[in-house]
C-alpha cells in the first residue's frame, strides 16, 4: 500500500470510496465541499493505494480554538472500501496524515469519533488536553491528539462545511 497526497485526478475515486464507506453520501458532500472551503489544505487529503486503486482517503481541514482563534485541525472525513476495511488501512492514513501535519508544524488534530479506534493514534478525549466540543454532548467521543506544545485551550471549531451536514 502507498499512501500519497491526493490528486485531482483521484476525485471520482475518493468520492466512490465515501460512497461505499457509508451508508448515506453525507460524507461524500462534506468532502466536496471541504475542498471548495478557505480551510482546504490540499497537503492534508491524502489517499491509500494499493496498485492503482484509491482504496482510502483522509483528510484534515483548518480549524481553530476559541476564543483566541488559535489554528488547529478538524480530522475527517475519512473513508476506507468495504472489501479493505479491517486491514490496516485507515490506521495508515491516520498515521501519515499526523506525520504531515506535524512536519508542517500544527499543534493540535481534533475528530469526532469511535475513541477505542482513534486511542492507538494517540487521541485522548478532548477534555483531558483543555480542549472542548463544538457540542458538549460528544463526550468522549469527541478527541484531540496534541502534536506541538504550546497548546491552545477552548473550544473547538470545524471548517464552515462541517456546520451545514
Amino acid at each position: 500500500m502507498i499512501v500519497r497526497r491526493e490528486r485531482p485526478a483521484d476525485a471520482r475515486a475518493v468520492e466512490a470510496v465515501h460512497l461505499a464507506a457509508f451508508p448515506t453520501d453525507v460524507e461524500a458532500r462534506l468532502l466536496a465541499e471541504l475542498r471548495e472551503d478557505a480551510g482546504f489544505l490540499p497537503h492534508l487529503s491524502l489517499v491509500a493505494l494499493d496498485g492503482e486503486d484509491v482504496v482510502g482517503h483522509v483528510i484534515a481541514t483548518r480549524g481553530w480554538v476559541e476564543p483566541l482563534g488559535a489554528p488547529a485541525l478538524g480530522l475527517g472525513p475519512i473513508g476506507v472500501r468495504p472489501d479493505r476495511q479491517g486491514r490496516g488501512v485507515g490506521t495508515v492514513l491516520v498515521h501519515a496524515l499526523l506525520a504531515v501535519a506535524e512536519a508542517a508544524g500544527e499543534r493540535l488534530v481534533a475528530l469526532l469519533g469511535d475513541p477505542a479506534y482513534y486511542r492507538r493514534s494517540g487521541f485522548v478525549v478532548s477534555t483531558e488536553v483543555g480542549i472542548d466540543p463544538p457540542d458538549p454532548t460528544w463526550g468522549v467521543h469527541f478527541q484531540a491528539r496534541v502534536l506541538a506544545d504550546p497548546t491552545p485551550h477552548g473550544t473547538f471549531r470545524y471548517a464552515g462545511p462541517f456546520d451545514r451536514v
